[in-house]
């Protein structure tokens, strides 16, 4: 059985991500070290394919549709439901999706290899602090007001220190582990450690 079949099979002859029936196709989510099959593929109908290969097309209306298939028991729907919302985190809705999204550590980084990025015009945006210091990658910082992670069933504390911080695709947000848990977080409410 090909991969196409095998794909039609598992989705019902439908697309993975918004239930389509027109035009589908396969997208491999494979890596340089994995060999292509319906372990590392999904089915997609052709809305989806556009804007996937050319995120400035993005139609975040669409995307709604990512608030089912991210249930999905396929690993490689999940990782395109992850890679989807964090191109769109700059949308609430978006954000809370990913927010209640989990991928275990492995998996994650699966999806964090072949990010979408959706180009716009704040390209050169920095992402800064609570008193406007400029974050970059592998920073410390510390949280200056208690939040609510939602999803994990916690709450990340007032001061609790946050080592090796990732920065994302919205200047506004920052990745980053608390109670051994990677989340995003605002960095309206982050303060840098010097």
């Amino acid at each position: 059985m090909t991969i196409e079949q095998t794909l039609q099979n598992r989705s019902n002859q439908q697309c993975e991500l918004c239930t389509s029936k027109d035009a589908l196709s396969v997208y491999s989510l494979a890596t340089a070290t994995m060999q292509d099959s319906a372990d590392n593929a999904v089915l997609i109908c052709k809305t989806c394919h556009e804007q996937l290969t050319t995120p400035a097309l993005m139609d975040t209306q669409h995307w709604q549709c990512i608030n089912n298939s991210m249930w999905s028991t396929e690993l490689p729907v999940q990782i395109m439901a992850w890679r989807i919302l964090k191109c769109l985190s700059a949308e609430s809705w978006a954000q809370d999706l990913l927010d209640m999204l989990y991928l275990d550590a492995e998996t994650l980084e699966w999806a964090e290899s072949q990010l979408l990025i959706k180009e716009n015009n704040d390209t050169d945006d920095i992402t800064v602090d609570n008193n406007g210091s400029q974050l970059i990658a592998g920073d410390t910082v510390t949280l200056i007001k208690d939040l609510d992670v939602k999803g994990a069933g916690f709450t990340a504390k007032r001061g609790t220190v946050v080592k090796n911080i990732a920065l994302t695709n919205n200047p506004k947000h920052i990745e980053g582990r608390v109670n051994g848990v990677r989340i995003v977080l605002v960095a309206d409410y982050l303060k840098k450690s010097m």
